[in-house]
């Protein structure tokens, strides 16, 4: 990647180009524009953005003038962002979750967060691609691939399945093609890109960040993830878009327990490690993943235990055996058991009939206004919308989600009520918060191998937070490892405190392989369609 005005910008922390920028050496028009550079340069391999802002260049004017006139608005202001093609944003972007169906739609407001973070002077550059409708359309779909869109590909390997749902904003991320992203996750749509393409992800408590004004698809799940090369990179990010607003009740339940001067505040060095105390759900999860990742993962966890933390094995979630599927990832799990009332497919079903309603309700221009007419939509464009099964190589199984979805009407009949309170009850009080139970003591975290994607269905059923660390490569498919943090709500300052402490061991373990290493484009030629999974 060629230098930036004469400053070297692969992997330039925000840090590093707020005090260029703030000396007079880059302004934000100049850093948009090398990454504009970037974006012509990379993005016909990757396909991580779908589409540029094309008021950007006034919008950096703008901001460079706010820092001449000795105004910066926060560590974020000037820094070129992009947000996932399910953020609405007014003016002349679309927001269409990579589906024909809602382009030319028309938003009443910008998302909160996307608010917020103009307010915070960060420069949207443009949208992210993604799985289309986030994943929720097919069971049987190439990651990353909307019919707007495209495919989205890992750097790391760019034949392979590049994490989804949120899989341009991680993708563009860690080619350097802007500085964080942000995403949406509401079964491991921040967390799984993370890991694929070696980038920090925030998942945080559902309720910490607004979901007002994204495509929705479970209320109960929902929540908005940053990406960055950072732990402080996100963690600048996170403290830019939480907070209560009226638009969403459910962050009402954040008061007493954000932090008055923000997350970056827990930010810490390999030093905290010392006295630290872990756990590790062996059985629960890390015996489900291969034995090349258990190897590169457990030699990461020696170090963190050389500095001075101790890690206990053996910390489970109570009914694993019963609530985890053996097999891999499985959001219909208590259906394949034979008790769909213990399913969180369940509640999903039914609230992304309703969800997707309220939400299309609000826009004009489009006469789509419900899940039958997307249904409809797809079939009556089958070119595009691959509607019906094998028609589009992307979607093999047509739209099979959204008839799941439609056969529910959106009712909240017993089953879904009792679906509900099982799988809360059982991933939180009984799940996480057991595991983090120690000889009548609380752990300062669960530490997971978040490529076994039980980890984070686990914590989307709990509405629970998560953060990933880059923390290695797979030796035969190139492909990130990750080592994840989960804990209980409201619990991102110590997932930060921790995940940073364990980078700063990273970076400065000079040997260590372990960590963030740029991506190595393998099979850049490639261009398959689907993904394949591996």
């Amino acid at each position: 990647m060629k230098d930036c005005h004469g400053v070297k910008l692969e992997d330039a922390t925000i840090d590093q180009l707020q005090q260029l920028m703030g000396i007079g050496q880059l302004t934000t028009q100049q850093l948009a524009g090398c990454y504009i550079d970037r974006f012509t340069q990379v993005n016909g391999y990757v396909n991580a953005v779908l589409e540029l802002n094309p008021d950007y260049l006034q919008i950096a004017s703008e901001l460079d003038s706010l820092r001449k006139n000795g105004t910066a608005l926060s560590p974020l202001h000037g820094i070129p962002f992009l947000v996932k093609d399910n953020f609405a944003t007014k003016g002349r972007m679309e927001t269409s979750a990579g589906s024909y169906a809602l382009q030319g739609s028309i938003v009443p407001r910008h998302a909160y967060v996307v608010n917020r973070l103009r307010a915070a002077g960060a420069l949207l550059l443009g949208k992210a691609t993604l799985s289309e409708w986030a994943d929720m359309r097919s069971d049987n779909y190439s990651e990353g691939y909307s019919g707007r869109g495209g495919q989205a590909r890992s750097a790391y390997n760019l034949r392979l399945n590049p994490g989804g749902s949120s899989s341009g904003s991680a993708i563009a991320v860690s080619v350097n093609e802007v500085s964080f992203a942000l995403g949406t996750e509401t079964d491991g749509s921040v967390i799984n890109p993370a890991e694929r393409n070696a980038v920090v992800g925030i998942k945080p408590t559902v309720g910490l960040t607004s979901r007002a004004g994204f495509i929705p698809e479970s209320e109960h799940q929902d929540t908005v993830g940053t990406f960055g090369r950072t732990v402080r990179d996100a963690a600048y990010f996170l403290d830019a878009i939480y907070g209560v607003d009226p638009l969403d009740n459910y962050t009402s339940a954040q008061s007493g327990h954000t932090p008055q001067d923000g997350y970056v505040t827990y930010l810490s060095t390999k030093d905290a490690l010392k006295g630290a105390t872990f756990g590790l759900p062996w059985q629960s999860f890390w015996t489900r993943a291969d034995t090349g990742q258990q190897a590169q993962l457990i030699e990461l966890l020696n170090i963190i235990e050389s500095a001075g933390a101790t890690i206990i094995n053996g910390t489970e979630i109570p009914d694993y055996e019963t609530i985890i599927n053996p097999n891999g990832w499985n959001w219909d799990y208590g259906t394949t058991r034979g008790r769909p009332n213990e399913s969180k497919y369940t509640v999903v079903k039914v609230d992304f009939y309703n969800n997707i309603a309220t939400y299309l309700s609000t826009l004009t221009n489009r006469n789509i206004k419900s899940l039958e007419d997307i249904v409809q939509y797809n079939i009556d464009n089958i070119g595009s919308g691959g509607g019906l099964s094998n028609t589009v190589s992307a979607f093999a199984s047509g739209q099979d989600g959204f008839l799941a979805f439609l056969d529910t009407k959106g009712i909240r009949d017993e089953n879904y009520w009792q679906a509900l309170a099982f799988t809360q009850s059982s991933t939180r009080e009984g799940g996480i918060d057991a595991a983090l139970m120690h000889d009548g003591k609380m752990l300062d975290g669960l530490l997971v191998p978040p490529d076994v994607g039980q980890t984070y269905q686990i914590a989307a059923q709990a509405g629970y937070p998560m953060i990933i660390l880059p923390a290695g490569i797979n030796k035969v498919s190139s492909m990130p490892y990750g080592l994840a943090i989960m804990n209980t709500a409201w619990s991102e300052g110590a997932l930060i405190k921790w995940a940073s402490a364990i980078e700063d061991l990273q970076l400065s373990t000079s040997n260590t392989t372990y960590k963030r290493t740029l991506p190595t484009w393998k099979g850049y030629k490639q261009r398959n369609i689907p993904v394949l999974n591996a």
